[in-house]
């Protein structure tokens, strides 16, 4: 089997964070193959602060003094939907190490005693992104301190650094100066005179949190020619609906709630319908047929939008044709479906893509083998079009 080589992509236009990668490197790093000092450490943080793009920036640094490869799992901890439990991510990564499918134990201490035995000889770098408690990481952990491991969790995970001696690293909120100079990155060449005061105007308004700072800048390059004094007006704008709103909740998290109200409203009407329809889908993950169907549009139609949303950084791309939101994104998606779809259109959008899926694997049933019973099925609904 190939080495597994399982980090997602690095961070585009990633800035400041020195001293965070540094310390990183100081209690994770191995130089010259030297053990790391610590074996575990979970960064912490505000939603939104980062803490993802961190964890993937130094490990795609480091990842050459791992030769025997590196290991990754969304854990979820935090999605709207069901999280991924420990056995589920060990199943994955035993895969990946070369277990049969069918070999896997059941048992989840089973699973990871195997799991700590196939890396005891290795040196291998493990990412657990978005933990929500300690019970989905610590079956995770390898018994060598050869292979460290990178936690990210909106959850301090006390009980990793009392049992499992984890340091912990928090991430706060950019300073300033950076958040100014990440909204430069991301319009340079775009926006080249504005104004450095408004830019730190609009870097406080988003709170030095880089989520919500991103999600602002592309939308400053999205519109060269209109005065940003003008973007900081509408998003104060909707700062105050947020405030008319505000559920008492983390100051940092009502900051990024008000980005992405400022850039959803600023969608045009068949990519916002199609970004509130995609919180409805039960995964978390979909691809490019799947939301097609979900709105009842041609797949060329919904690339375009899907693109577009995208560059508006309201989802990310995992994979060609391959989606997933950023779990706050996901939320206020749903949120945005529940207050402005009326209910028969989302049981119908819903309906669409249970279909699909269905229609899909009957498909790939009947190919894969075609003497099987199966059930007939009825036609897919209108505007439902199987693979």
């Amino acid at each position: 089997r190939p080495v597994p080589r399982q980090l997602p992509a690095d961070v585009r236009g990633f800035v400041n964070r020195i001293d965070e990668l540094a310390q990183l490197n100081a209690v994770l790093g191995g130089e010259g193959g030297a053990p790391p000092v610590i074996s575990v450490c979970v960064i912490a943080g505000t939603p939104g602060a980062g803490k993802t793009s961190l964890a993937l920036r130094w490990a795609h640094e480091v990842q050459g003094r791992f030769p025997d490869g590196q290991l990754y799992v969304n854990l979820r901890g935090y999605d709207p939907g069901e999280p991924v439990t420990a056995h589920q991510a060990l199943h994955r990564f035993l895969i990946a190490l070369g277990v049969e499918p069918g070999s896997v134990p059941r048992d989840t201490d089973a699973a990871s005693a195997l799991y700590r035995s196939l890396l005891a000889n290795r040196r291998m770098l493990v990412v657990l992104d978005n933990a929500a408690t300690v019970s989905q990481v610590r079956p995770l952990l390898p018994g060598s301190s050869a292979s460290p491991v990178v936690v990210t969790s909106r959850s301090r995970l006390s009980g990793l650094a009392v049992r499992d001696g984890a340091r912990r690293l928090t991430l706060g909120v950019l300073p300033e100066q950076e958040s100014v100079a990440l909204l430069r990155t991301v319009t340079s060449g775009y926006r080249p005179d504005d104004e450095p005061e408004r830019l730190v105007e609009l870097a406080r308004l988003c709170a030095g949190l880089p989520l919500a700072l991103r999600i602002a800048a592309e939308r400053a390059a999205g519109r060269p020619h209109l005065r940003l004094e003008d973007l900081i007006t509408d998003l104060r704008d909707e700062s105050a609906l947020w405030d008319a709103l505000s559920t008492g909740e983390d100051e940092d998290v009502e900051a990024v709630r008000t980005v992405f109200a400022w850039s959803y409203r600023a969608l045009p009407d068949q990519a916002a319908r199609l970004f509130r329809l995609l919180g409805l889908h039960p995964g978390p993950e979909f691809g490019l047929h799947a939301a097609a169907a979900l709105a009842g549009l041609s797949t060329g139609r919904t690339r375009q939008l899907v693109d577009s949303l995208v560059g508006a950084h309201l989802l990310e791309q995992t994979a060609p044709d391959r989606y997933q939101f950023h779990d706050l994104l996901r939320a206020y998606a749903v949120d945005q479906a529940q207050y402005e779809e009326p209910g028969p259109e989302r049981e119908a959008a819903l309906r669409r893509v249970l279909e699909w899926y269905l229609h899909t694997a009957d498909a790939a049933q009947s190919w894969i083998s075609p003497a099987e019973d199966r059930l007939r099925l009825d036609p897919p609904t209108e505007g439902v079009r199987p693979l």
